[in-house]
């Protein structure tokens, strides 16, 4: 940078200096090349909070594992697969709703989708949980009957998933209703918009509850959901806040 604003001082800078001066990544991808691969790490965000935070209901040792491992093998995959393809320039929803209307690429689909469950799941919860916000109590209760019945449908959608998923909290236009997916599967497919979701594949919780799947959702939903997140997402609409 000293050479080109030294150069630039005594008029010796040429015309393809100062547009590599202005662009430095640009000159990497011509028009027909392929597009440059994203910085290594930028799929795996970190986690909005401390790895032993959410003690003793998820350990820090399952978060060593679930974050550290899983949710970076997934990033890794993604950031592997997509490197070179016009897809390495999308948004993630992007990525997953694209990815999933083809059969074709099945494999970013499932490395992409877990890398947004993930991210989303993390916010989801938060440490030593929180109130359920006035500005979300009335849709929860036209469309529950309350808080309590709406933790009710969302541990049943948890408990009977069978084998590894999700279950989510969603809106659909101005109510809102609990559903469930299987592996990778993300209600953004659907175009609903999640607004908390609780990770059921084993990983999520056997360090700490073994096959207990409904003790660890109670738990969950009891003392680290995130109920302002939910909010935010019911105000962002289509776009959740991942």
């Amino acid at each position: 940078m000293n050479n080109r604003i030294h150069e630039t001082l005594t008029g010796k800078i040429t015309r393809r200096q100062a547009l590599l001066g202005t662009a430095g990544v640009l000159f990497a991808a011509s028009a027909t090349g392929p597009r440059p691969a994203r910085a290594a790490g930028q799929w795996l965000p970190p986690l909005p909070y401390p790895q032993d935070a959410l003690e003793p209901v998820i350990s820090a040792r399952t978060l060593e594992f679930h974050y550290g491992k899983h949710h970076q093998g997934y990033a890794a995959n993604l950031e592997r697969l997509v490197a070179g393809t016009p897809m390495a320039d999308l948004r993630l929803e992007e990525i997953v709703t694209r990815s999933a209307r083809d059969p074709g690429q099945s494999g970013i689909f499932n490395n992409a989708a877990q890398v947004w469950n993930h991210t989303f799941f993390w916010k989801s919860l938060k440490p030593g949980g929180c109130a359920m916000p006035a500005d979300l109590a009335p849709v929860v209760n036209r469309s529950f009957g309350g808080l309590e019945g709406l933790k009710k449908e969302l541990a049943q959608a948890a408990s009977s998933q069978f084998g590894s998923g999700w279950a989510w909290l969603v809106r659909e236009g101005d109510r809102l209703k609990v559903t469930k997916t299987a592996n990778a599967h993300t209600p953004l497919e659907d175009g609903l918009t999640p607004l908390v979701t609780i990770d059921v594949w084993e990983h999520a919780y056997y360090l700490d509850y073994q096959n207990r799947r409904a003790d660890y959702a109670a738990a969950v939903m009891d003392k680290l959901m995130n109920w302002e997140f939910a909010l935010e997402n019911f105000r962002r609409g289509q776009r959740p806040a991942v």
